[in-house]
C-alpha cells in the first residue's frame, strides 16, 4: 500500500479520477473545473495548479488541513466562532492560519459495523436503531459506505447518499466468526481517504477485542496518523458490565490520535445519546488550513496543538482534532 501523508503532497493524476488535495481532502476534477481550482483563494494561494499537455493535472502544495471539534463541558458544540479564536502549534511552533470554515459542510461517512459472535441479536438491533439515527440526521449531502466485519471483512455498501440502502444492508447482517476489528477499520480508513468531501469520518460499533486481524494496533494507528480520517468509537457493552479495559484503551487511542471520541453506552438511552452526539459533531466542526513553517520532508512525526481563547468568564473548552502529521518526503 502506498503510504500518503497529509502534507508535502505532490500529485499527478489523469482528469476525470479523484484529486487528493491537502490534508488528504478529495474532490473531482474535470477540464471544466481547473479555472475554479486556479480561482479558489484555499487553492491558489497554497498550491500550483498547471494542465500539461497530456491533460494531466499536477498540484504541488504544503498545506495541512484539520477537522476541529470545539464542545463546552456537556458535549454540546460551541459555534460561532471565528478564525481569531483559534491557534495552531506544529511541533511547539506558532502558525498561521491560512484558510478557515465554520460552514455546515457535508462529509464522507463509513460505518464499520461488528457482527462477530459476540454481538447478540439485541446488541445488533440496538445498533442498527443507533445508525438509523446518525442518518436520519445527517447532512443531504453526506456519503456513506458501510463495512461489516466477523472473521472476514467485507465492503457491504460502497459510497452512496442512500442511507436507506445501507440501512437495508445493516438488516441483514448475522452474529458469526471470530472480531478482524483493526482490518476492518484499516480498510474503512483508506475508503474515507478516497471520499469526495473534505470531512471525513469513521463510525466504528462493536463489543470486543480484535482476534482474527493481519493489520496490528500500531498500524492502524499509524494510518490514521498519516490520514484526515477522524474515527468515532462505540464500544457496546455486554449485559451487565463495560467493555473490558482493553478494549477501552485501543477505542480510546483510535478516536484519540484521530480527534474524534469513544462513547461506552450502557443502554439504549445512552446508544441513541452517543449517536446523536456524533452526529451534531458532524456538522458543528471548524475547518482549518496552514502552510507550516518549520516544515521539512524528512519522515518525521509533528505534533499539533490547537487552542481556543474565549472570554475569561468562559468556561474552558473541550477541543479535538488530530494529534499531527507524519511529513513524509515525496
Amino acid at each position: 500500500m502506498k503510504n500518503y501523508c497529509p502534507a508535502a503532497l505532490r500529485l499527478t493524476l489523469t482528469l476525470g479520477l479523484s484529486l487528493l488535495l491537502p490534508g488528504l481532502t478529495f474532490a473531482q476534477v474535470k477540464p471544466d473545473d481547473a479555472p475554479h481550482l486556479l480561482s479558489s483563494p484555499r487553492t491558489a494561494q497554497a498550491a500550483n495548479l498547471t494542465i500539461q499537455r497530456d491533460e494531466v493535472l499536477t498540484l504541488d502544495s504544503d498545506l495541512v488541513s484539520i477537522n476541529v471539534t470545539v464542545t463546552d463541558r456537556q458535549g454540546r458544540p460551541l459555534t460561532g466562532l471565528g478564525k481569531s479564536a483559534f491557534s495552531v502549534i506544529d511541533n511547539k511552533v506558532s502558525q498561521e492560519i491560512a484558510f478557515f470554515s465554520d460552514a455546515d459542510a457535508p462529509a464522507s461517512i463509513g460505518i464499520v459495523f461488528d457482527h462477530s459472535a459476540s454481538m447478540t441479536e439485541e446488541k445488533l438491533r440496538r445498533a442498527r436503531e443507533a445508525v438509523s439515527r446518525v442518518l436520519e440526521n445527517s447532512h443531504e449531502q453526506d456519503e456513506f459506505f458501510l463495512v461489516g466485519f466477523s472473521s472476514n471483512v467485507r465492503l457491504l455498501v460502497d459510497h452512496t447518499k442512500d442511507a436507506e440502502t445501507l440501512v437495508q444492508s445493516l438488516a441483514g447482517v448475522q452474529p458469526k466468526g471470530y472480531t478482524s476489528l483493526y482490518d476492518a477499520c484499516y480498510l474503512a480508513v483508506e475508503k474515507a481517504s478516497r471520499g469526495r468531501h473534505a470531512r471525513k469520518a469513521i463510525i466504528l460499533i462493536s463489543d470486543g477485542e480484535d482476534n482474527n486481524s493481519r493489520y496490528s494496533y500500531k498500524e492502524l494507528r499509524h494510518l490514521l496518523a498519516e490520514s484526515n480520517v477522524t474515527i468515532y468509537a462505540i464500544g457496546i457493552s455486554q449485559d451487565v458490565s463495560m467493555p473490558s479495559l482493553l478494549t477501552q484503551q485501543v477505542f480510546d487511542g483510535l478516536a484519540s490520535v484521530s480527534g474524534g471520541k469513544a462513547y461506552y453506552p450502557e443502554d439504549t438511552s445512552e446508544m441513541n445519546e452517543a449517536f446523536d452526539r456524533i452526529a451534531v459533531d458532524l456538522r458543528h466542526q471548524y475547518s482549518i488550513a496552514y502552510r507550516p513553517s518549520n516544515f521539512s520532508r524528512n519522515g518525521s512525526w509533528h505534533r499539533l496543538k490547537i487552542s481556543v481563547r474565549l472570554p475569561s468568564d468562559t468556561p474552558r473548552p473541550v477541543v479535538r482534532s488530530r494529534e499531527g502529521y507524519f511529513a513524509i518526503s515525496r
